[in-house]
Order: C-alpha cells, then structure tokens, then sequence
C-alpha cells in the first residue's frame, strides 16, 4: 500500500524540478536578452568590491541570514499560536520527502526563484518591489495566508538587498537553498501539536 505514494511523491518531485529549472532557463534568457550582464551579477552594486570579494562577501551574508531564518523559524513555531498554524498549514507539502528530494526540491527552487526574482526582476523594478511580488507569489490557501506572504517578503526583501549591496547573487541562492532544505526536513518531522499533547498529559 506505500508503494503508490512513493511513486507520487517522486513524481510530484520530478515535476517541481522540471518546473524550477525551466523557470531559470527561461528567467536567464530573458534577463541576458533584456540587461546589460548575467542575472547573477548586480549592474551596479550599492557597494564596489573586488569580485572574489564580493562573491565571499555575498557567500557570508547567505549563510548568516539563512542561519538567522531557520533559527527565527524554530523560536517562532515553539512560542507562537499565528507560527504554529502556519506551520501546520504547509506540513503537508513536505510529507513523505526523502533526504535527497528535499536536496532537489530546495536547489531546483532556489535556482529558479532568485533568478526570476533578484536575477531578472529586481534590476528593473528594485529591491522593495521585487520582494512584494515574491511574497504575493508564496500565497496559500488557508488562514495564514497573509503570515506567509509576509515572511517570504522579509526574506525576499534581505536576499534582494545582499544581491544589490555585495553584486553576486550566490548569497542569495545558498540562502534561499539552505532554508528550503532545513525548513521542509522540520516541515515534514515535527508536529507541534505532539508538544502541546505531551505538556497537556503531563498537566494531568
């Protein structure tokens, strides 16, 4: 009886990366075709470095703010009712994923996303608007719709500042990575309610 939902769920994978990598495809060509440089360069970046520098300069802050997401994630969702509901709002997207389709998952949405978003889009229309339509874009049904429109925003918002302050979008990319990743391992492996529950007997 598992067999099936293996196969569905390697299947639902298979079709998010497939998804992902044509989103960059096409967000590459068309950011080659429209600006001046790659999608993974800022044209003009808030702060000039030489560019090994900036690559680790970017590289540092990604690593840092995903460390600050995954750890603000954690706090949240032990100490907040609005975290919690969203929390178990989205668990169901990460049910049943292995160890390398959340690898997968993570670097195909990565790659797809902060090239579309930063790569191709924020060069046109700047940081603050670029990370109001990636936070549109993270919409979900349900009553915490707005919580999680308004965390990507956040985080679109920081990854699109270290791609224009540092010039080079991997940051961003290991970022938006590393947070995925971590975040739908915790997504799919821990209940907040299991907590609740355990304190709740305990009480009695």
């Amino acid at each position: 009886m598992r067999a099936p939902v293996r196969f569905s769920v390697a299947t639902m994978t298979g079709r998010i990366a497939v998804g992902y990598a044509l989103l960059a495809s096409l967000a590459t060509a068309l950011a080659l075709a429209l600006h001046d440089g790659p999608p993974w360069q800022y044209a003009a970046p808030w702060i000039v470095l030489d560019p090994t520098i900036g690559l680790a300069a970017s590289a540092g802050l990604g690593l840092l703010l995903s460390g600050l997401v995954v750890l603000s994630t954690r706090v949240s969702v032990s100490r907040f009712p609005w975290a919690q509901h969203l929390h178990l709002e989205l668990r169901p997207i990460a049910h049943g994923l292995t160890a390398w389709q959340i690898v997968l998952i993570a670097g195909c949405s990565s790659l797809g996303e902060e090239l579309l978003f930063r790569g191709l889009l924020q060069p046109w229309i700047g940081v603050l608007p670029q990370a109001v339509l990636f936070g549109i874009a993270h919409q979900l049904p349900g009553p915490s719709r707005w919580v999680w429109v308004c965390w990507a925003m956040l985080v679109g918002l920081a990854c699109g500042a270290i791609f224009a302050a540092t010039g080079s979008l991997i940051g961003p990319l290991i970022a938006h990575a590393v947070i995925n990743a971590v975040n739908l391992a915790y997504l799919r492996d821990h209940d907040p309610r299991a907590r609740h529950d355990d304190a709740h007997a305990g009480r009695a």
